[in-house]
């Protein structure tokens, strides 16, 4: 970790539109959940859908989005990158430092509005709050990863993020097993299905793989992408271009 690239970091991805996107996506899901309470009352089967369809499949991946692409690649795209390259820094340092500033971006504005919603709509009931709140929190940590990697690797990181999200996480893999068993998304619910227990059947939590097993992957992801990411830097020419 260095600290003057932590606050750069905090500057880039928190400054201009990016933090009102940032709010607006939670703010949709707490004032759902409010509405979705007042409305149907505590019900564990509406907090499962709201909670995995919306929060999950939508929120988590979007803010990961936002925050993984907008730790590095506004710097790489306006050339300002060359700067902090041209310091005596380690690229691996610089690369870790902006995913555990995104991780901790998005630990606020997904995780804990997911355990928020999750509380509003049902409480400590089978205790789907917490569980939708770990697996938002790794999968945080997964996407904010990845997205840095692909802001690194490609100037489209956006348009192919979004792709993934939405097409990827939010379709394919949330409905065809084969590629279940390769998403961020199925890995982090592996987690919501190990802390409720034996009513996971019943609530329709499921999961493509174990919580060892997500787990496991979901560390992999993570330590893998951002060693990738330092690497990639080492690579990149201080002109700004690969």
């Amino acid at each position: 970790m260095n600290g003057t690239v932590a606050r750069l970091t905090v500057r880039t991805v928190l400054g201009r539109r990016r933090a009102l996107l940032l709010l607006i996506l939670p703010g949709v899901l707490l004032l759902l959940s409010v509405l979705v309470r007042l409305t149907a009352g505590s019900d564990p089967d509406i907090t499962v859908g709201v909670l995995g369809a919306f929060a999950l499949a939508v929120v988590v991946p979007l803010l990961g989005l936002i925050a993984g692409t907008g730790a590095i690649g506004p710097e790489i795209d306006d050339g300002s990158i060359v700067y902090l390259l041209s310091k005596p820094l380690s690229r691996q340092t610089i690369a870790t430092t902006k995913v555990v500033v995104a991780f901790a971006i998005v630990t606020v504005f997904a995780a804990l509005p997911v355990l928020v919603a999750g509380l509003v709509l049902s409480g400590f009931e089978d205790r789907l709050a917490v569980g939708f709140a770990a697996a938002a929190l790794l999968a945080g940590a997964g996407y904010v990863a990845l997205f840095l990697l692909l802001s690194i690797v490609t100037r489209n990181a956006v348009v192919i993020g979004l792709i993934y999200a939405l097409v990827w996480e939010g379709l394919i893999g949330g409905f065809v097993p084969g590629a279940q068993a390769l998403s961020v998304l199925q890995w982090a619910g592996s987690v919501t299905r190990a802390i409720v227990g034996e009513r996971a059947d019943a609530l329709d939590v499921t999961a493509a793989v174990s919580a060892p097993v997500g787990v496991s992957l979901l560390v992999v992801l993570v330590v893998g992408a951002t060693v990738l990411s330092g690497q990639r830097l080492r690579s990149l020419r201080l002109t700004g271009d690969e």
